[in-house]
């Protein structure tokens, strides 16, 4: 059975940092690109970031440029997203997803986590 879990979220203030973990089970992480998306309430699910399945490129939002950085450790079968600076505006449930992500469209995605919520708060 193919899955994907995210942990790592959690309440952080403003400027504060996060790191999240994608784990896969079921197959081989490193066959497949890896992209990060969020649902903030009432909004519709946006791109936050992608890795090649090699991790030799990747490709953010604007809104998150220069504050977050992915990563993958194949041998793990893990992807990382590193969050720091963050905003409220940042606040939204966070899912990581196998497939082409280069574009960042979550309709473009295969295998899809459940999700972890991110809360940046004082």
């Amino acid at each position: 059975q193919l899955q994907l879990v995210e942990s790592g979220g959690g309440l952080v203030q403003p400027g504060g940092s996060l790191r999240l973990s994608c784990a896969a089970s079921g197959f081989i992480l490193n066959y497949s690109p890896i992209g990060w998306f969020r649902q903030a309430p009432g909004k519709e699910r946006e791109g936050v970031s992608c890795i090649s399945s090699s991790g030799a490129s990747t490709n953010y939002a604007d809104s998150v440029k220069g504050r977050f950085t992915i990563s993958r450790d194949n041998a793990k079968n893990t992807a990382y997203l590193q969050m720091n600076s963050l905003k409220p505006e940042d606040t939204a449930v966070y899912y990581c997803a196998a497939g082409p992500c280069g574009t960042m469209l979550a309709s473009h995605m295969n295998y899809w986590g459940k999700g972890t919520l991110v809360t940046v708060s004082s």
